[in-house]
């Protein structure tokens, strides 16, 4: 699968990785739902940390479409929360 991290770029990324994407949306979920910004802050970057962990990046010139997509390092939390559906950022 193909995820967009807005302002990065694409990363290539086996779906094996979902379980521990998901524990970390998750997390992020609750503490937007809470208000907790110091939370959402570490989770975020844990999450985008991961993902940049676990995938290899798309070369610039291919044009893949994106499974997900997530914010940005730097987004604020109400930027993020219009992003979320029922499940956070990462369906399942």
């Amino acid at each position: 699968m193909i995820v967009r991290i807005m302002g990065e770029g694409q990363i290539g990324l086996d779906e094996k990785h979902l379980v521990e994407l998901n524990k970390l949306d998750d997390e992020l979920l609750a503490e937007i739902q809470r208000g907790d910004e110091e939370g959402f802050r570490r989770t975020l970057g844990a999450l985008l940390d991961a993902v940049r962990r676990l995938g290899e990046p798309v070369p610039d010139d291919s044009l893949e479409p994106s499974t997900l997509i997530l914010p940005s390092p730097d987004a604020t939390l109400e930027e993020v929360r219009g992003l979320l559906n029922d499940d956070g950022l990462i369906p399942g």
